[in-house]
């Protein structure tokens, strides 16, 4: 399986000739290579997660592609069928084996309220939060995408994440918020924390892809 960052929390897995995509939202570039895609998981129903613009761009290239998020993305993307998925579910969609876990967007500030919120980990290798601290259960992580900048968490929140997680690999997302010394200084903390427990840092770009 092979997976592609995108901008910001934008991910693109690929296996078999099959795609995958997870949260592409406003910060990402317009996905025009969307053929062969089955399915996208959408972790909430904030705009940098996802746009109309961007879920229409991916079914116009497949539109069988099956569109998986919790019930406030179900209400925020009436315009298109979304199948809910809550934490405890399991599904299987072309190559993919897709987990969600979780519930619950991290707290912004207490004036705004904390929205639904999954994580997915796809084929028992890749764990993405979405935006939020969710430990999967009983599951060792060998790949976590792990949030590395946003208004609702400091460094320190990442770095005990990835302590508590312990994956084998581990990259930054959701860091478009973060200037390029922001970028480069919480690449070298979860670099850190990654190494406490045996495993790897990955500092991808945009573009850069990594074989899982």
């Amino acid at each position: 399986m092979r997976l592609t960052k995108f901008e910001h929390a934008a991910l693109l897995l690929e296996q078999s000739g099959k795609k995958l995509f997870v949260d592409p939202g406003s910060f990402t570039t317009p996905i025009t290579d969307a053929a062969n895609t089955v399915a996208v998981v959408i972790t909430h129903e904030h705009p940098d997660h996802w746009t109309p613009d961007q879920l229409r761009r991916i079914l116009e290239a497949s539109p069988d592609a099956v569109v998986f998020g919790p019930e406030g993305v179900v209400r925020a993307a009436s315009d298109f069928a979304v199948t809910r998925v809550d934490p405890g579910d399991s599904v299987e969609v072309g190559p993919y084996s897709l987990r969600f876990f979780g519930g619950r967007h991290a707290v912004i500030h207490s004036s705004i309220p904390v929205i639904d919120n999954v994580g997915v980990l796809v084929n028992d290798t890749l764990y993405y939060p979405g935006d939020s601290w969710a430990v999967p259960e009983e599951v060792e992580v060998d790949t976590l995408a792990v949030p590395a900048g946003a208004p609702w968490m400091k460094i320190a929140e990442a770095m005990d994440y990835v302590l508590e997680v312990k994956p084998k690999r581990a990259f930054g997302t959701h860091e478009m918020v973060l200037s390029v010394a922001g970028k480069s200084m919480a690449a070298d903390r979860l670099g850190w924390a990654a190494a406490q427990g045996g495993g790897e840092f990955f500092n991808l770009q945009p573009g850069d892809s990594l074989d899982l």
